[in-house]
This record gives structure tokens, sequence and C-alpha cells, in this order.
């Protein structure tokens, strides 16, 4: 009896895991069929700049996230709801209008010959990768933690 119940929770577990590795791809979409909030943010960050292609990134439950490229190599992830989650400039700066304004304050302050290329929101805090490569480590309030090499 032990057995036939551990065979079948594995028997499960490879079907749920085969489900997902079918169910759960990726999808080339159009800008238009992003999430409203993407849409305002791409329009409100990066305006005048095309999308070149947009991902949708789905699992088993649904979509997990998008990912936009836009024409002039940068790349944002956005979560399933549509709010950004990393903006990648591919090594240009990035507009500073939806960095939080003390990292942009203190990134500006304390590396004035440098700019922030790349920016990614955690749950509890946000890293920014600066122009002569250094990581910025702040707290979820904006408030500078580190220094990560």
């Amino acid at each position: 009896m032990k057995n036939a119940k551990k065979i079948t929770g594995i028997l499960i577990v490879m079907f749920l895991c085969i489900g997902g590795l079918i169910f759960g791809q990726d999808r080339v979409i159009s800008a238009n069929q992003l999430p409203k909030t993407s849409k305002t943010f791409l329009t409100t960050h990066f305006k005048g700049v095309p999308v070149s292609s947009a991902i949708e990134d789905r699992a088993i439950y649904g979509v997990d996230e998008y990912k936009v490229y836009l024409r002039n190599g940068m790349k944002i992830e956005f979560d399933s709801q549509g709010n950004w989650k990393e903006v990648d400039g591919k090594h240009e700066k990035l507009p500073y209008s939806f960095i939080p304004a003390s990292i942009r304050n203190y990134s500006t302050r304390n590396f004035p010959n440098t700019y922030i290329i790349k920016i990614e929101k955690k749950r509890w805090s946000y890293k920014a990768e600066l122009s002569n490569g250094l990581e910025l480590e702040f707290d979820r309030n904006g408030n500078f933690k580190k220094i990560d090499d």
C-alpha cells in the first residue's frame, strides 16, 4: 500500500513537470497585448522608442512575466500584472524618471561621472548597476545598503 502511494505520488509529480514543459512556453505577442500598466510605463518613460518585440512567459497557472525588447536595444521585464521588475539599458543610460529619487540622488551625488545602466526591483530591495561596473544595493525604501562586487 505504501509503495502504491509512493508510485502514485511520483507519477503525479512527473505529469506536473511534463505539463509545465508543455504549457509553460514563451509566446511572442504584440505590444498592444501587454498589460495596461506596462503600456503606460513604456509610453511615459520610453516615449518615442518603438518596441522591437514582446514575449509573454507563460507558466501552468498563467502568465509569469513579460519581456519587452526596445528598438534601441534596451530590455524591460514586467511581472504578470505589468509592473516593471528589471530595466537593462545594455550599457546605455536609463531614463531616470521611473527610478526612485533616493536612488537617483545617491548615485549622482556619490558617483558623479557615472550613470545607471541597469536596475532591478526585488521584493525587499533594489539593485542598480552603474556605468563604471559597480552594483549598488538599496532597501525597498531606496536607502543605500552596500556596494556589491
